[in-house]
This record gives C-alpha cells, sequence and structure tokens, in this order.
C-alpha cells in the first residue's frame, strides 16, 4: 500500500508539471484497489459478528455503537415554519390540464359538460378556418376586388363570401372592418331574428371574450350590414329617424320609471310620517258600559277622562244620518249602543251603510251583508261604496264600514228597477190584533218590574229596557206572546213604528233604510226568548241569574224587499221565527208587513247568543 502511494506521488522537481495519461491511468488502478481491499475488511467484520463465541454470545468488540443503550441519539428533523402556511401533495399522474394557465385534479373539480361545451365551440371556429389549397396557376386563383392580389382572407371569402386581402382590409375600415351583435342592434336597429339568419347577414365566430364555454361571439361585416340596413330603414337618414325616436322613447321611459319611483318614494314617505303622528295620538281605552241616574249609558277613559254618551237618538232621521266626504265616502255622525251590548247597534250600522250606498244608485234593492267586528260609539264609522255593477234592471253596490283601519261590517245590495207587471205571491199576513190595541214595549217591561216577588236585579233590567225604548226611535209593540211551534220554532210577532210624526217627508229610498233599521231590533229578545233567559233558576250552588249575554253579534244579516209601497210610520208587523238556537247561535227569520197584509220584506239573520247557565265550578280539594 506504501509502496502504491508512493509510486503515485510525483518527483519534488516536477510537481509543478501536468500527469501524463499514463500516470493518471496508473493513479485510478490504485484507487479501484484500495477500495476494493476496504470492501473486503468490512465484509468480514460483518460475518465475524454472525458467528457467536463458546457461550453463544456475540464478540463484544464488534457491538455496534447504534445498538447501545449510551449510544448518542440522533437529531429529529426540522419542523416546517407554520407562518409558510399549509400545503398539499398532489398525484401528478392524476392531473388534468384545464387550459387555463393550471392543473385540477381529474373527476373533482372539471365539469364535464363545460369541456363538452369548449370542445363544441373550438370545433365549429376550426371548422370555419380551414383554408383551401392554393393552385400553381394564378389565374385560377381567386385575386382581392381592391388591389387584385391573391393573397387574400380566406375566412372572409369562406363565412362573407368577400374577397379581400389582409392590407386592403386595414386601407378600407369603412367596409371591411367586423361588429359586434350588440353594435348591429344598438346603431343600425337590427333584430335577433335577422342576425341569427344566416342566408341574411352571414357572421364569424369567434370565442367570448368573457368566458370559454359561453356562445361564441358573432362579428358581422360592416358593409353587408349597411347594405342590409338602408334595405330595410330605406335610407340612411330614416334609420337616423328611427334611431333618434328610438332614444327619445327610451329617455321618456327612464324619466316616467324615475319619476313613478319618486311618486312612490314619496309616498312611503308621508305614510310613515302619517303612521308616526298615527302612532303618537291618544288612543282612548274606555271601561264598561255605566248606567246614570236618568238611565242612560256611558263610557268613560280610563286614559284622559272623555265620556261618551250611549243614548239612541229618539229622531229616526238623526240615527240614519251620514256625513258625504267624497262621492263613494261617508261617515257616520252618532252612533248608539244598546244596553248590555259590546258595541254600536247592528241595525244602525246596516241603514247607515244603506244611506249610503242610495245616494250612489236608484232606490231599489235586495240586500245582504257580514258582521266582522263590533265597532266603538267614540269614533266615527266610515263607509265606503263600491260600485261593481252597472246593468239595465240591476246595479250592484258594496260597502265597507270601516272604523279605526279595520273593517268591521260589509254589505253587498242588489238594487232592482221595479217590475209591476211580474206576477207575484206571498205568504199571507197572520192575525193579529191592530197597533192600537197592542202594549208598548216600555210599558210592558215597565208592567213586568212591577210584579210581585221579582227579583231587584231583574226588576233593574226590566226598567232598563224600559227607558231604552220609550227613548228610540222605533216604538215596539207585542202583537202576540212568544209560541212554540209543532216542530219546536219559537214564533213571535210584534208591531214596529217609526217615530218621527212627518210619515210625508220621508220617500220610498228612506222608508228602506228605516225598514233596515228596525229589522234588527228584536232579534236578540227572540234569540233570548228562545233560549228561556231573562229567568231565575235554582241551582246546586244557589241563585244564579240567566240573562241575555251582551256578547251578541250578527256574523250575516239579509234583507230582500217584495215590495216598494209602505210606511214605517204608519206601522210594519214584524213576524219573527228562530227554528234553531243552541251552542250560543241562533237562526232567525222574519217578514215585515204592511197594515193592509202586504208582505214588505224577508229578513233573515244568524248571531251569537250565550248565556251563562253552567252553575258554580267544582273547586279543588287542596
Amino acid at each position: 500500500m506504501e509502496n502504491d502511494s508512493h509510486s503515485t506521488r510525483p518527483p519534488a522537481s516536477t510537481s509543478n508539471l501536468p500527469l501524463t495519461p499514463e500516470q493518471v491511468k496508473r493513479i485510478e488502478l490504485n484507487r479501484l484497489k484500495a477500495k476494493a481491499r476496504q470492501r473486503r475488511r468490512e465484509e468480514e467484520a460483518s460475518s465475524s459478528t454472525s458467528i457467536p463465541n463458546a457461550n453463544q454470545k456475540r464478540p463484544l468488540e464488534v457491538t455496534t455503537a447504534a445498538s447501545s443503550p449510551t449510544a448518542p441519539r440522533t437529531a429529529k428533523p426540522l419542523k416546517r415554519d407554520s407562518r409558510l402556511g399549509s400545503y398539499f401533495e398532489y398525484d401528478l399522474s392524476k392531473m388534468v390540464n384545464s387550459k387555463g394557465g393550471f392543473l385540477v385534479e381529474d373527476g373533482k373539480e372539471v365539469d364535464e359538460d363545460l369541456r363538452a361545451k369548449q370542445r363544441e365551440r373550438e370545433r365549429q371556429r376550426a371548422m370555419q378556418d380551414a383554408e383551401p389549397p392554393l393552385y400553381l396557376d394564378p389565374s385560377l386563383n381567386p385575386k382581392c376586388k381592391e388591389c387584385n392580389t391573391i393573397d387574400i382572407d380566406y375566412t372572409f371569402k369562406k363565412i362573407f363570401g368577400c374577397l379581400v386581402c389582409n392590407k386592403c382590409k386595414d386601407e378600407y375600415p369603412d367596409k371591411y372592418s367586423l361588429l359586434t351583435k350588440t353594435e348591429c342592434k344598438e346603431d343600425y336597429l337590427l333584430t335577433d331574428a335577422e342576425l341569427r339568419d344566416r342566408e341574411l347577414l352571414p357572421h364569424l365566430l369567434k370565442a367570448n371574450p368573457h368566458k370559454s364555454t359561453f356562445a361564441n361571439m358573432m362579428l358581422f361585416l360592416r358593409c353587408q350590414v349597411e347594405e342590409f340596413a338602408w334595405k330595410k330603414w330605406g335610407s340612411p337618414d330614416a334609420l337616423d329617424a328611427e334611431w333618434e325616436r328610438r332614444t327619445e322613447e327610451k329617455k321618456k321611459k327612464k324619466n316616467k320609471k324615475f319619476e313613478q319611483g319618486l311618486r312612490e318614494l314619496r309616498r312611503r314617505t308621508r305614510e310613515g310620517v302619517w303612521q308616526r303622528r298615527k302612532d303618537q295620538e291618544h288612543k282612548h281605552a274606555f271601561g264598561p258600559v255605566e248606567t246614570t241616574d236618568d238611565g242612560d249609558g256611558r263610557q268613560i277613559c280610563h286614559e284622559c277622562g272623555f265620556t261618551t254618551n250611549q243614548v239612541e237618538n229618539s229622531k229616526i232621521s238623526t240615527s240614519l244620518e251620514v256625513e258625504q266626504i267624497d262621492a263613494n265616502l261617508f261617515r257616520s255622525v252618532n252612533l248608539f249602543v244598546p244596553i248590555q251590548a259590546r258595541g254600536v247597534f247592528g241595525g244602525q250600522v246596516i241603514s247607515q251603510a244603506i244611506v249610503s250606498a242610495t245616494r250612489c244608485v236608484d232606490p231599489a234593492f235586495g240586500l245582504h251583508c257580514y258582521f266582522m267586528l263590533s265597532a266603538s260609539p267614540a269614533v266615527p264609522i266610515v263607509y265606503f261604496v263600491e260600485r261593481l255593477r252597472e246593468g239595465q234592471s240591476y246595479s250592484t253596490r258594496s260597502v265597507k264600514a270601516v272604523q279605526n283601519g279595520k273593517i268591521i261590517f260589509q254589505l253587498l245590495c242588489s238594487f232592482h228597477s221595479p217590475e209591476p207587471w211580474q206576477p207575484s205571491y206571498q205568504w199571507p199576513m197572520p192575525d193579529v190584533p191592530k197597533l192600537e190595541d197592542c202594549e208598548l214595549e216600555e210599558d210592558l217591561f215597565k208592567r213586568r218590574a212591577t210584579a210581585d216577588g221579582i227579583h231587584p236585579k231583574i226588576k233593574e233590567l226590566y226598567l232598563i229596557y224600559a227607558a231604552e225604548r220609550a227613548k228610540g226611535p222605533i216604538a215596539v209593540r207585542r202583537a202576540s206572546r212568544t209560541v212554540t211551534g209543532d216542530h219546536g220554532a219559537v214564533t213571535s210577532m210584534f208591531w214596529t213604528q217609526a217615530r218621527t210624526g212627518k210619515a210625508e217627508v220621508y220617500g220610498t229610498p228612506y222608508q228602506k233604510c228605516i225598514l233596515a233599521y228596525l229589522s234588527d231590533l228584536n232579534f236578540i229578545t227572540v234569540a233570548s226568548d228562545t233560549l228561556k233567559l231573562k229567568r231565575y233558576s235554582k241551582g246546586p250552588g244557589g241563585l244564579a241569574m240567566n240573562v241575555s249575554s251582551s256578547r251578541s253579534s250578527r256574523p250575516w244579516h239579509s234583507i230582500v224587499l217584495a215590495h216598494d209601497n209602505f210606511c214605517c210610520e204608519d206601522g210594519l208587523l214584524y213576524v219573527v221565527v228562530c227554528p234553531r238556537a243552541g251552542d250560543g247561535r241562533g237562526v232567525v227569520h222574519g217578514r215585515l208587513y204592511s197594515r193592509s197584509g202586504t208582505l214588505v220584506a224577508v229578513s233573515c239573520q244568524e248571531g251569537v247568543v250565550r248565556a251563562d247557565r253552567r252553575g258554580p265550578q267544582p273547586t279543588a280539594k287542596l
């Protein structure tokens, strides 16, 4: 080894001389021999460790440092800096070129439909861009019609049928420039159907600059577009006139839309201001109806002390009076709340609605109406008349009664021109005593109040009813006692008479409004008699009073006039039949006859009348 290494060292005197090829070859051979000897020594050392000693143990001198418990530990790999963010490993063999400057993983983010659309767009563009071959004979090749060269644009020749070279396209842009579809529509006023027709206007397809999957961009040759536009509009001046007209129309529509939006903004602003003012207004919170010393009723607001008198006016004209605000808008003047009622008297609401409707049409009618909510006498009721139908024989009107922004009552009435030549038929008038021979209802209540053994509360109730009837605009007389028929239907008959004193003042239209008022007078009375209310009965817990409930309402009320010649001041017989009452509801049919026996009108009502007859409720033992 020493001889080999010594032989390779050059003499000191020749250290600066370059090595000869023979010396380089010798050095390389010596290096390879040394490497082989080193490899043999490593193999011998590894084989000696596998041979155990006499104790079947490995020699101590060959124990590797790595297997020793006290061997030095290798350093752990450095951790990646978290500030560099997260990274992901990708399998490049599964990557797909999206042709958008990046690679995406196959089957995950690539939309096959979009790729199919993109390939189809590319195929269409490739088909139109194919160029035909050139002929060796110059006379067979097409030439530019401007400069007569054969270096023409074959795309223009194939798509537009135009022979022009690239140089001429740049020199004559007013003829050979390309226009987009939008420019053709806006500047030349062409339609989509015309632009899509290749026979009329051929077009060149280019990739959409916004997105490759969008529809191809359509480009048109300017000279062909202008030629078609002049033919369509007649001349360039006619096209300019049409363009100015459409521009002015667009400007008007834009201004109209702006003004409409401005009006809507003003309306919302006004409504907002009005609503804020409305919210700031004081709203009365009335308590229950209180009876004064003279028998009148009143309600007092707990917050401001405002008091309303619940007194029925003695004149029917005052009860039916309405104030006309607009052509189809009316407002009540005064309202009346009956004793033990939760809202305004329904007959007054019906009659005022009919007065409002009658002022908008000729006065002959049949009506159907619905009560939705009870009305307070503290706020006027506004009646809105809607003209639904104008016919030769029939006219229809709808009236909505609104209070505090809510519809409390709706009336539908049909006005009919009289046809006296038509055949007629009616139920005969029952045989009852004359009006003058019947006792007034207020006198009847007073007489019952003086009966022996009557309970003080019932006596007080009779006196209140008597005072109310005496002050009302309608006089009521009992024509017969309440009787129950064979089928269980309860029938009552009353003489009703308007207290005006001047029967000749009111004509037929006003008589019908009075009839609507009095048609609602006896509903609670008949329904209460059907349920056998206003009596006392001994219950398990003692004395329990049963009176007509104050929570009475009329979900619907229907009146059909059968005759026009009648007078409410002269008196009408009201025959009321209650075929059924139960579960807090009652149905009443009514017929109104004149003194001569003519059936004037037919009415039908449904209402809610509840009585507390359940007795004392059982109490818990604990």
